[in-house]
């Protein structure tokens, strides 16, 4: 006879009642509820036990008997599987035999002097775990889930899951990319931007942060100089640090990076031109042509990071760096994180088949690869046409935050001032003078307004309390208005408390 078991299921909840009772059967099995050899209740009986429909009985039964946990015997029902039991059972008990430490004839490792590199220690943008509870969340980088598009995306992941194609991505394939998303980068992303290579020009990386740190970990050591844009990425900042404190300030100005003596002796310099990080400012063209030449001259390499070069609100892109370069000048960059969404992880790198060989060796060393199911996910979703339907209307549909947010800011803080460029999806603001940027996001953040502080962006040390950076993209349109209104009471207040101690 069967013994009745009873297992809870939300009806209201979030997940499926098929994943639900497989969870509660297989906890049961692990935790020794169901012991080995129990007889469980038919699929009709425990259907009927639990109100659910007999199909999802059944195909919970069926997924457990394919993955072990349980055996059909015929004529006699279904037992919780002996054999499989017995190995977890084996299993705890080599563990709880195991021989405990003792603590007095152990000696905890000096982990204080065996740690070379402390990246815990670098000014890092961190966002609140609570932050979507936020009333007004003015974030940079995180996505509208209501604006992306799933079901799309949910076809191409089955697609990607097809026999056909899983037999391409399922194997360890080491150091090669899926061949299908190369191409898509090659032939539709690339020529976009005005870049035309060949496919052993590219490698497919962790995103736009991850092209970077291979690229670091390759050409930098402690006596290499490397430029930065100063206001500028904060974790370029950060990554070259751990491998050279040889950075060079390079100062940013009304078109991005200044071309001057800054730059001399540099033997890389890294640059946003597309829209600067974090002005939005776009380098034009007679600029991205005198920094080419000031490469030649100075023998230095660019590291060309295209931030967002696909947000542009009243003009075409300009072409990138790399497109205007013929002498291999350039490395190119280039990150799908944040338009698609940044759990995402894929990013690429365009440069010369020498330099990309090598990266595909060292990038198994330090990742192995990208994972190529995401590969070959993203690879159909740009093949079908959906990342190109994707970005017509985010640009359509940030264009719309981008002007509340800056009519808001006319309104509601005109003390306060910033960039105007022609896209982007933040605006750089500096706030009145004698107010403290950082203590500006803290008294905000009360208010139920979160915005960022700028000081991480800056490489002096202490870094200019001057500067914020308030993103859109997560936030709704109906939200824009009051929330800055907010955020200008806030400034009021503090800018009362400025005059009070004059």
């Amino acid at each position: 006879m069967a013994s009745d078991i009873l297992f809870h299921l939300e009806k209201n909840s979030r997940e499926s009642l098929q994943s639900q009772l497989r969870r509660a059967i297989l906890n049961a099995i692990l935790n020794s509820t169901l012991p080995a050899g129990f007889k469980l209740p038919s699929s009709r009986k425990l259907a009927n036990d639990l109100g659910i429909s007999r199909n999802t009985a059944i195909l919970v039964y069926q997924g457990l008997t394919d993955d072990g946990y349980l055996v059909t015997r015929e004529r006699s029902g279904i037992f919780v599987n002996e054999d499989f039991v017995d190995g977890i059972e084996q299993s705890k008990l080599s563990r709880d035999n195991a021989p405990a430490p003792r603590p007095e004839d152990l000696e905890s490792p000096d982990w204080e002097n065996r740690l070379f590199l402390r990246p815990s220690e670098r000014h890092y943008l961190n966002l609140p775990k609570n932050w979507r509870e936020i009333p007004y969340p003015f974030v940079y980088g995180q996505p509208d889930k209501r604006l992306f598009p799933l079901t799309a995306w949910r076809e191409c992941s089955r697609l990607a899951l097809s026999t056909r194609d899983m037999a391409d991505w399922i194997h360890d394939d080491k150091i090669y990319d899926d061949p299908q998303l190369v191409e898509q980068i090659r032939t539709r992303l690339l020529p976009a931007r005005g870049i035309h290579v060949s496919s052993d020009q590219i490698l497919v990386t962790l995103g736009g942060q991850n092209a970077l740190f291979l690229l670091a970990g390759l050409l930098v050591r402690k006596q290499t100089r490397v430029g930065i844009e100063n206001p500028g990425y904060p974790d370029a900042k950060n990554i070259m640090q751990l491998f050279t404190k040889n950075l060079a300030p390079i100062p940013v100005d009304e078109k991005g990076m200044i071309v001057d003596e800054h730059l001399d002796g540099c033997d890389y310099a890294f640059v946003t031109p597309s829209h600067q990080c974090p002005t939005t400012i776009t380098m034009p063209l007679t600029r991205r042509r005198k920094l080419l030449e000031k490469a030649e001259e100075q023998d230095f390499i660019i590291i060309e990071d295209d931030y967002e070069n696909e947000i542009n609100y009243f003009k075409s892109a300009s072409p990138a760096l790399k497109a205007l370069d013929n002498n291999d000048r350039v490395i190119y960059t280039s990150s799908l994180s944040k338009t698609l969404f940044p759990g995402l992880r894929v990013g690429y790198v365009v440069a010369a088949p020498e330099l990309i060989a090598e990266l595909k060796f060292y990038r198994r060393l330090v990742v192995r690869y990208t994972p190529s199911n995401n590969q070959r996910t993203v690879a159909l979703f740009l093949s079908l046409g959906y990342y190109d339907s994707l970005i017509y209307s985010l640009r359509r549909r940030w264009h719309n935050r981008w002007n509340a947010v800056h009519k808001a800011l006319r309104t509601y803080i005109p003390e306060c001032s910033y960039s105007h460029s022609s896209g982007g999806t933040s605006y750089w603001v500096k706030v009145p003078d004698g107010i403290s940027a950082n203590r500006l996001v803290k008294e905000a953040y009360k208010d139920g307004v979160l915005i960022e502080s700028g000081m991480p962006f800056f490489l002096e040390s202490p870094a200019p309390d001057t500067h914020i950076r308030i993103g859109f993209t997560s936030i709704e349109n109906a939200k824009i208005e009051p929330g800055i209104k907010r955020l200008g009471k806030t400034i009021n207040r503090l800018m009362e408390e400025v005059q009070e101690q004059e």
